[in-house]
């Protein structure tokens, strides 16, 4: 069973970035104003406090997301790691070797896709 990697990672970095952006546009606004209405009534400073926190899932996806887009753009257009799978690549290469391949080279590609947008060169023999 082959695992998409590349596909897991958009999905993730995706699904952290919209949860991100939620919150910043829509839910952290809800929260301050609830803490305020709180603040007004002159409420404990545990239920204010309370009301202000970010739940676990929105603190993790804003921890999570900028690392994710990052280790994305990396791996999409810059250079992704590989293990040499067999010995066809003997005697440079031994089976197990680890090597990082630019991918800059080959092309601009789509990530999951494979599509080429911009075209920078072609793998030659030798």
């Amino acid at each position: 069973m082959d695992i998409d990697f590349p596909l897991i990672l958009l999905i993730l970095t995706v699904g952290t970035g919209i949860v991100a952006a939620v919150d910043k546009f829509w839910l952290a606004k809800k929260r301050r104003a609830v803490a305020d209405v709180l603040i007004e009534k002159h409420a404990h400073p545990d239920d204010i406090h309370k009301a202000e926190t970010e739940p676990f899932i929105i603190e993790q996806s804003k921890s999570f997301f900028p690392v994710l887009l990052v280790v994305f753009v990396l791996r999409s257009f810059i250079a992704e790691p590989f293990q040499i799978p067999s010995g066809s690549m003997e005697p440079g290469l031994i089976k197990g070797d680890f090597i990082l391949v630019s991918k800059f080279h080959y092309g601009l590609r789509m990530p999951v896709f494979g599509n080429t947008l911009i075209p920078t060169g072609e793998p030659a023999r030798g």
